[in-house]
């Protein structure tokens, strides 16, 4: 378990899921759908759900790209973490919001895959925290004319990795929607 100290509590983490960064993305609709689901069940079961936001020369804060996608609807209530690194953790505020909620496990969803999500997925570990990538809930877009593999490909490999991630007193792993417990 966690190796924070005090910390028993599980939050929803839903990372970048905004109009410049999802709009060509892999399975998008299925995806957002899918948190969604998680988004209910986390309010409904009383679990933080914490809502991260990157800013860049590309996505401008307050410009169309940089809102959020209109099908997910954050509640007031809920924290909102500003970003500019992949990493979410990287000079934001997302420690003490998780530490003022009690928060030693995190369950991350969002975008992009070969980025900010494993960025925040390996920053979470690496800060004392456990953490479970939905593998049904994140997504990226297609760079294939980069050299990167196909998203469904980049989407696997990230679901095959993270389920074998350990490290000292943590846990890491990979879960489908439908299997998530918080």
């Amino acid at each position: 378990m966690t190796t924070l100290q005090n910390r028993p509590n599980t939050a929803l983490l839903i990372v970048d899921v905004q109009n410049g960064v999802v709009d060509s993305s892999h399975n998008r609709d299925e995806v957002i759908a899918n948190i969604n689901t998680l988004l209910t069940k986390a309010r409904s079961e009383a679990v933080p759900v914490v809502w991260i936001q990157h800013s860049s020369d590309e996505l401008k804060p307050d410009s169309a790209p940089w809102q959020w996608v209109p099908e997910l609807i954050r509640e007031a209530a809920e924290p909102l973490v500003h970003k500019r690194y992949g990493d979410s953790f990287e000079d934001t505020e997302l420690e003490s919001v998780l530490a003022e909620r009690g928060v030693g496990h995190v369950v991350v969803t969002g975008a992009q895959t070969d980025a900010c999500i494993r960025s925040t997925l390996h920053g979470a570990v690496a800060r004392g925290y456990d953490a479970t990538l939905v593998g049904d809930a994140h997504t990226t877009e297609n760079l294939t004319e980069y050299g990167a593999p196909a998203p469904e490909l980049v989407i696997s490999h990230t679901n095959m990795y993270w389920s074998w991630q350990e490290a000292p007193g943590r846990m890491a792993g990979t879960t489908d929607t439908a299997d998530v417990t918080f």
